[in-house]
């Protein structure tokens, strides 16, 4: 066999397994009226702001989160399961504020959000939200008029999530 040939066939194996990954990960579900949120109990629905679903692996529905910051806690807390199969937070750049799940498109990959922290707006919960956007511009639009810093996923601090201080990141 020629090198070409297999160069070829390793990266044809390579992207099946990448397909089939993407195939495997569950699409976001519309927020329905009987969903409660995972750590409140309470309707999901009721409440204002972005909202967040969890799907473990094996999952065929999703957990519900009345705020992103719930769902991102529940990333961060050792005693909650790691066997997440996706995230899903709401595009807050697309979505009304008072009803965010009355816009059907509005389901986006939390790590590929850009978030406003330390806004003047609050989560459903009226505790501090991270609050998502799929659009970098949109959220320091967001951010301009309702002050706050815009940072990736994976750049927000664990304190700002898990913390009760109330300092400024």
């Amino acid at each position: 066999m020629s090198v070409r040939f297999c160069v070829l066939i390793i990266s044809l194996v390579f992207s099946a397994c990448s397909d089939e990954k993407h195939a495997n990960t569950p699409k976001p579900k519309q927020l329905t009226e009987e969903a409660n949120g995972y750590y409140c109990g309470m309707i999901v629905k009721n409440h204002t702001g972005p909202k967040a679903q969890i799907y473990l692996k094996g999952a065929d529905e999703p957990l519900w989160f009345v705020s992103v910051r719930d769902a991102i806690a529940f990333t961060l807390l050792p005693e909650e399961p790691k066997n997440i199969a996706a995230i899903y937070v709401t595009d807050m750049s697309i979505a009304n504020w008072q009803h965010p799940e009355l816009e059907r498109e509005s389901w986006i990959d939390a790590k590929q959000a850009f978030y406003v922290i330390n806004s003047n707006k609050n989560g459903g919960m009226g505790a501090a939200e991270a609050i998502p956007f799929l659009n970098k511009e949109e959220a320091f639009e967001f951010s301009k008029v309702n002050e706050g810093k815009v940072i990736a996923l994976n750049d927000i601090p664990t304190d700002y999530i898990l913390g009760s201080s109330t300092e400024l990141y």
